[in-house]
């Protein structure tokens, strides 16, 4: 597996972050360094397969905010709800912000609210709901934590990859919401979350439980970054 600066940025060394990130390397480096992310960096990601994203993405915010709502249910401490409620509230407010990302790529409000979600949207979603609400507060955040610390990854990635494209990259915004610092925070915060409850769960005893849940909602997010591929490979065909 390629090295790089963002393999320390994330959990504590020896903690269950960097244990389930480590036990899933092959399906985290294809979820994390995906075709879709290389042409996020280089520029070269088809606008059509962009715009696809968008919209699947604002659909699963919507399901993303539902997750964190399980979260506060699930919580372990009074601390730990009103933190769940604040992160509900963050999310249900860049829905609203991505509306208008999507208005500044074309697409109409009117148009993203008809999409039906796609079946990688729905498998990804309910997946991550259905860990919540058949295990603890630890299974739900291990199945929430490939989305929140790896997109924190993916932009550190893109930001060390040599081939990236500095200037007229029509993605530069999206790589500076990402590798902003202050979402660089909430993804480390996300990580030492897990380290947290790991300890406090019995993260060791359940460790190959919770190594399937986080590889498979890696694997999930491989195919939410596919979709868009596959629907341009769709349109040429």
């Amino acid at each position: 597996m390629t090295t790089g600066p963002w393999t320390t940025e994330f959990g504590e060394e020896g903690g269950l972050f960097r244990r389930l990130r480590e036990g899933c390397a092959a399906e985290w480096r294809a979820y994390t360094w995906h075709p879709f992310v290389r042409g996020l960096s280089d520029g070269t990601l088809p606008l059509a397969a962009f715009r696809r994203y968008l919209v699947q993405d604002y659909l699963f915010l919507i399901h993303f905010a539902r997750a964190e709502a399980l979260a506060v249910f699930k919580a372990e401490s009074l601390e730990a709800m009103q933190e769940k409620t604040e992160a509900i509230r963050a999310i249900l407010a860049e829905t609203r912000l991505h509306l208008g990302y999507c208005a500044a790529w074309g697409i109409a409000e009117g148009e993203v609210r008809a999409t039906p979600e796609s079946a990688e949207t729905v498998s990804y979603t309910r997946y991550v709901i259905d860990r919540g609400l058949a295990g603890d507060i630890l299974d739900l955040e291990v199945a929430l934590a490939p989305c929140t610390v790896g997109y924190g990854e993916v932009a550190l990635r893109i930001l060390a990859d040599p081939g990236r494209r500095r200037e007229g990259n029509p993605y530069q915004s999206w790589i500076d919401t990402y590798a902003d610092p202050a979402y660089q925070a909430l993804a480390r915060g996300a990580a030492a979350r897990i380290d947290r409850l790991g300890g406090t769960h019995g993260g060791e005893s359940r460790f190959a439980s919770l190594r399937a849940t986080f590889a498979e909602a890696a694997r999930l997010e491989a195919r939410f970054w596919q979709q868009g591929l596959d629907a341009v490979a769709g349109t040429a065909a």
